[in-house]
């Protein structure tokens, strides 16, 4: 009896693993069952409205400095890394020589304005001297007049009567030479006051142009940032071509996301964007949105564009460059930097945006007035010159 009670024993072990391996199996196969359409169901709501692409970078202005004048190098007072802001100066020239040309340009102003003030003397000099003439010939006309009516009587001789008409022709010719000296001297004036003078003008415009030189021999940075690719050295002879670095503002930071051609239909400007870059990893999540769609992909702007005409074609899937616009509150607290990879995933649900930009742009992109000189102190310096010299 307990021979057969372990054989039934022994054959109902086998069985009952069997079962159980079936139940596994079938609770496994519905789990992932469950699971499959659960994802179904979060990649039909969700996940389909969401756009990815690793294939994107940090992208920034580069403000390239460059000389307005020529000169040498004396000195450089920024480096690669330094932090430098708006108005600090980047680099100096040698001065000698617009120094130079100031002066000289100061002293032909002098000289101008004598000359003009001259010539403007003149004028009262002539206009007397036309006066005079016309005296002179109206006293000529009336000796004129008085002896001919004697010639005729045969009172006075005809050779006095001849000298007294060339007296008139000769009053009228030194009026005639007169009003033609008083027109060409005012020719060389026009207007009233010495400072509407072209040629103290003209001489005032190379002193400005002059003092501009020489305060550009003091090259400042347009814009607050950090210096990136210096290339200058002191001793260089540098001339307003020739880049000296470049200055990288860290605020003006965006993302150049090329996304696949497949992935742009419902892609639309204003739409909201995540991005975490390799620099920070996860930790650090960028807020984002499109604000332009790019008008050629990078092949068509590239420097050797494809040729599909040829004939020898393989079809690539193409990729638009997006830009993204990050949150400026975040780039401030976690910086970037040009060319870092970063992740962007765009979420497409809300499509009432444009596909393309079609406002205008009513204020400039960027700006900065750090380079531009105020004239007030070089026209007080000329009104002093003209003063000085008017007499």
């Amino acid at each position: 009896m307990t021979g057969n009670a372990d054989t039934q024993a022994t054959q109902q072990k086998p069985g009952n693993k069997q079962k159980s391996r079936k139940s596994a199996l079938l609770i496994l196969t519905l789990l992932f069952v469950i699971i499959a359409v659960a994802y179904g169901i979060y990649w039909f709501t969700v996940l389909r409205h969401f756009e990815e692409t690793d294939d994107a970078y940090v992208n920034g202005n580069q403000v390239q400095i460059m000389p307005q004048v020529s000169g040498s190098v004396t000195k450089v007072w920024a480096d690669n890394t330094d932090y430098v802001k708006q108005g600090d100066v980047l680099v100096t020239l040698d001065p000698t020589d617009a120094k130079q040309a100031f002066e000289k340009a100061k002293t032909a102003l002098a000289s101008s304005v004598r000359q003009t003030h001259q010539l403007m003397i003149n004028s009262k000099q002539l206009q007397a001297s036309i006066d005079l003439q016309k005296t002179a010939l109206a006293q000529a006309q009336s000796d004129l007049a008085r002896r001919i009516p004697l010639g005729e009587a045969d009172l006075i001789g005809r050779e006095e009567l001849q000298h007294a008409r060339d007296a008139v022709a000769s009053a009228q010719a030194r009026l005639s030479v007169a009003i033609q000296q008083y027109n060409a001297n005012q020719a060389a004036i026009l207007g009233d006051t010495l400072e509407q003078q072209p040629a103290v003008q003209q001489a005032a415009t190379q002193v400005r142009d002059s003092w501009l030189a020489l305060q550009r021999t003091r090259i400042v940075s347009p814009i607050t940032g950090y210096v990136s690719r210096r290339a200058v050295q002191v001793g260089a002879q540098i001339s307003p071509s020739t880049p000296l670095m470049a200055i990288v503002p860290a605020a003006q930071i965006w993302i150049d996301a090329n996304f696949k051609e497949t992935q742009l239909a419902h892609m639309r400007i204003g739409q909201s964007a995540t991005v975490v870059s390799d620099i920070y990893g996860d930790d650090v999540k960028y807020s984002g949105k499109v604000v332009g769609l790019d008008m050629g992909t990078g092949s068509a702007f590239s420097l050797l564009p494809a040729q599909n005409a040829t004939g020898n074609w393989i079809k690539v899937v193409q990729r638009l460059p997006v830009r993204i616009e990050l949150d400026p509150r975040q780039v401030a607290q976690h910086p970037l930097r040009i060319g870092l990879s970063t992740l962007v995933t765009v979420d497409t649900r809300n499509r009432d945006g444009a596909v393309l930009a079609s406002q205008v742009r009513k204020d400039p992109a960027y700006e900065s007035d750090a380079r531009t000189l105020e004239l007030g102190p070089v026209n007080h310096l000329i009104n002093e010159i003209i003063s000085a010299n008017a007499g």
